[in-house]
């Protein structure tokens, strides 16, 4: 026995001793090596019909390209250029020429079917040192020359977006700098300018930016200029650089969140806009609770253009002061009530937009328990005075202050009372849009009567209120409790109760037939109603209810004062009733037969009432169907 073999030698003894498995091996290694072959044929296959044989096409047919221009260029020789300038001609015009026949194709035949690009493809000529050198540029799908193509870099001063303020000097910020490739920077002042710019009328312009390299490539750049109506500058200029409209200001008026408004003061950078007339009859101390309920009645989008603030709110015991200047604020907040600095700041001898007919709260007090008013004419023992101290208990007007971003630009409008100032923060309505979608404070018309939007309801309803009380040919409806009614809580299911008489005797003065009847909650308070402090609700239903004195657009006009109406707010002091005045001002005292108010009517209109036409305004309100 062999014990010195080593493992080589036992292997190959193995093998030696079976022939079947040394064939078998052979058969592996051969099968590998046809693989490999194979494999490989595939590569260079492939790599010949997409690398190398359209590299070749490709560079056969720019030599050929360059060659008809050669002979182009020959024939007519006018147009090569002399000095710095650049002669082109493009591989369609060569074709229509009859410089070439043969069409090229993107050298991928097995992909596409396209001709090399006809107009982006060209031959230029320029003089160097004495003698013409051509420059091919041939685009055939994703192959194209490697030659200087592209034209330069421009980069602008400034942003290539801009906006200037209407009536503003237009000063062109012009080009940073330009670079190439292969040039290198490149003389601005080299670079051409276009465009004007019509600073006295807003619109939409362009400043083109034109440059070209040593091989005449082009880039063009382009600079928007929006001329536009910036909301602080229009102020400044509107007041000559005062800040406030003063006086009877006509030119002041503003369109917002579907409701109108008056632009008081610039405050920083920012605009402080006033409601146009009392929208609620609120007792002081529920002001501040009441704001946030009208606060969530301005529209989403609208809401973007407010900024917190700080009002001035301060104590002034001597009724007679007419301070200027603010000594104390509140802290910052979205909506407050105007003070007796902004009223005096825009009065004048010819009076100020800022006292109404009616009578409205200011934001200052005279003591814990009373606070001020203002109002266009006091009377009897008030007369000629500015300012009245009162009770926080009154329900008096309530005219909302807000501030929105100074830089909102105004799209459209005079600033006129027919034309206010719009900026673009709601989307009026279009035909077929449901009417429970629209905006509060937007105008609908009824069968030839105005109205208000209220609010949209959950239920697909739109609670409305009627702009004027009702009347026909001149003689307004006037109404008042039954003599024998057992109850004067407010109560439209009870014979010979107010509730009752609206709800029945509206119809003779108006169309009903786009109204629902809806479920309502009467407020019912112990002795005075004040916001937020009702003792119980009462729910009743009907189509034709008077108005809560609390809700949206629910206080007198100041434009156009209203007739008298009744409010549906009630006591448990049975003699205790709510109306608003032929004055303006909400009135109360023991109930008496004799005692008659007229009807302001609010509503439910049906859920499928759709607009047909109309803008939403008071001039042009919405016109509708269902």
């Amino acid at each position: 026995m062999n014990e010195g073999l080593n493992n080589n030698e036992v292997q190959n003894n193995v093998v030696e001793s079976n022939p079947s498995q040394k064939a078998l091996s052979d058969d592996q290694n051969l099968n590998k090596k046809i693989k490999i072959i194979s494999i490989s044929l595939i590569i260079l296959a492939l790599l010949w019909i997409f690398v190398l044989n359209p590299f070749i096409t490709f560079k056969r047919n720019e030599v050929e390209f360059k060659k008809a221009a050669e002979k182009y260029f020959d024939m007519y020789t006018s147009e090569l250029p002399t000095g710095e300038r650049v002669g082109d001609v493009t591989l369609q015009k060569l074709y229509e020429k009859g410089f070439l026949e043969t069409d090229f194709y993107i050298p991928y035949r097995l992909l596409t079917k396209k001709t090399c690009s006809v107009t982006d493809s060209w031959v230029k000529v320029k003089k160097v040192d004495g003698d013409y050198k051509y420059y091919t540029y041939l685009k055939c799908g994703i192959l194209s020359s490697n030659v200087d193509h592209k034209g330069p870099k421009i980069v602008l001063n400034d942003k290539d977006e801009i906006s200037i303020s209407v009536g503003e000097e237009f000063k062109d910020p012009g080009i940073k700098k330009i670079t190439d490739a292969s040039d290198g920077e490149i003389d601005v002042e080299k670079a051409t300018v276009k465009g004007e710019v019509n600073t006295k009328k807003i619109g939409k312009y362009e400043i083109s930016y034109v440059a070209f390299d040593s091989l005449k490539n082009r880039t063009e750049v382009k600079r928007k200029v929006n001329v536009v109506q910036k909301l602080n500058s229009t102020v400044k200029k509107a007041t000559d650089n005062t800040g406030y409209y003063s006086g009877l200001a006509d030119n002041n008026y503003v369109y917002f969140s579907g409701m109108l408004f008056r632009i008081l003061d610039i405050d920083g950078d920012n605009v402080r806009i006033v409601a146009s007339e009392d929208v609620a009859n609120v007792d002081y101390d529920g002001i501040e609770k009441w704001l946030d309920y009208y606060y969530d009645h301005i529209n989403d989008e609208s809401k973007k253009y407010i900024v917190k603030n700080k009002y001035c709110s301060m104590t002034i015991k001597d009724d007679s002061s007419k301070p200027t200047e603010c000594s104390t604020y509140t802290k910052e907040k979205y909506v407050y009530i105007p003070s007796i600095v902004d009223v005096n700041k825009t009065n004048t001898d010819m009076g100020t937009y800022m006292k109404p007919l009616t009578m409205s709260w200011l934001a200052d007090k005279s003591d814990d328990k009373t606070s001020y008013l203002t109002r266009n004419i006091f009377y009897n023992d008030l007369f000629g005075q500015d300012y009245a101290a009162f009770e926080n208990i009154y329900n008096f007007g309530v005219r909302p202050i807000i501030t929105i971003k100074g830089d909102t630009l105004i799209t459209k409008g005079k600033g006129t009372e027919d034309s206010p100032y719009e900026l673009g923060d709601f989307t009026r309505g279009k035909p077929d849009d449901k009417l429970s979608s629209r905006q509060s404070g937007e105008y609908i018309e009824i069968n030839g009567g105005l109205w208000r939007i209220v609010e949209g309801e959950n239920d697909g309803t739109t609670k409305v209120i009627a702009e004027f009380s009702l009347a026909t040919d001149g003689e307004y409806l006037q109404v008042n409790y039954s003599p024998d009614t057992d109850s004067y809580i407010y109560n439209p299911s009870k014979k010979g109760n107010l509730g009752y008489k609206i709800n029945n005797l509206s119809s003779q003065y108006i169309e009903t037939k786009y109204f629902v009847k809806h479920e309502v909650e009467v407020p019912i308070y112990k002795k005075d109603s004040l916001y937020g402090q009702e003792v119980k609700v009462q729910k009743v239903k009907a189509k034709i209810f008077a108005p809560n004195m609390y809700e949206m657009f629910t206080a007198s006009n100041s434009e156009d004062i209203l007739k008298s109406y009744w409010l549906i707010n009630s006591s448990k002091k049975d003699t205790l009733r709510y109306a608003v005045s032929d004055i303006g001002v909400v009135m109360y005292g023991e109930q008496n037969p004799n005692v008659t108010y007229g009807v302001r009517p609010t509503a439910y209109l049906d859920k499928n009432c759709v607009i047909v036409s109309g803008k939403g305004t008071k001039t042009s309100p919405y016109k509708i169907d269902k």
